[in-house]
């Protein structure tokens, strides 16, 4: 075992790393994209508290279309794209954006999922109170929901995760591409458990969290 770290220990430390900041700054960019849909998926739906029907229609026919492709799928898909904002389609740098792209629609339908579980007559209240809307989303919506937003954000990260795995085969490091690169072409099986139990290990980790988190949240 002692040899087995000291051969491929740098190359596993650096693969976890890759992952984690491939899905940190990933995350981060679709929260930042993600949550604000949800809403707008919410308050622009027929019966929204800004019904919007051309708008909700085009925002849920996009998010739609987006969940229904597959991320290795959408990560070729869009290499014209990735390469003329990015700048490059290998690499951390490479993949972040297909990533994105992957993440934020899925998040925004757990947001909006979260967001029309709040009770209506709590809205309905606020807005006989003469309340802006601003102020119902900001106070009610996304308060009221929290906890399902946080649980939203950790079935995201998680998938957010096994997307990084796949976007190891393209050569955007990471975990994924030690398991394929070591572990599969040049037959070491040992790596390709070892990057298998750091990934379950990471998930398990970031669902409870989550679960801590969302259950604090509903308490208050």
């Amino acid at each position: 075992m002692n040899a087995f770290w000291s051969q491929w220990g740098s190359v596993i430390i650096e693969g976890l790393g890759q992952t984690l900041v491939m899905v940190c700054i990933a995350l981060t960019l679709s929260i930042v994209i993600g949550i604000p849909l949800g809403v707008l998926l919410v308050i622009t739906r027929p019966g929204g508290l800004n019904s919007n029907f051309p708008l909700y229609t085009v925002l849920n026919s996009v998010i739609n279309i987006l969940r229904s492709l597959p991320f290795i799928i959408l990560l070729f898909l869009i290499l014209p794209l990735t390469k003329f904002i990015m700048g490059t389609t290998i690499g951390v740098q490479g993949v972040l954006l297909p990533l994105i792209i992957y993440t934020a629609p899925y998040l925004a339908r757990l947001v909006e999922t979260s967001l029309l579980e709040v009770d209506g007559g709590v809205i309905e209240a606020y807005q006989a109170m003469g309340i802006n809307h601003f102020h119902i989303i900001r106070s009610v919506l996304l308060r009221e929901a929290r906890g399902g937003i946080i649980r939203g954000l950790t079935i995201a990260m998680i998938g957010l995760i096994g997307a990084t795995a796949m976007a190891g085969l393209v050569g955007a490091g990471g975990l994924g591409s030690i398991a394929y690169q070591y572990g599969f072409l040049r037959n070491e099986p040992t790596i390709m458990y070892t990057t298998i139990i750091l990934l379950i290990i990471l998930v398990q980790v970031v669902q409870s969290l989550g679960n801590v988190i969302a259950k604090s949240l509903d308490r208050n």
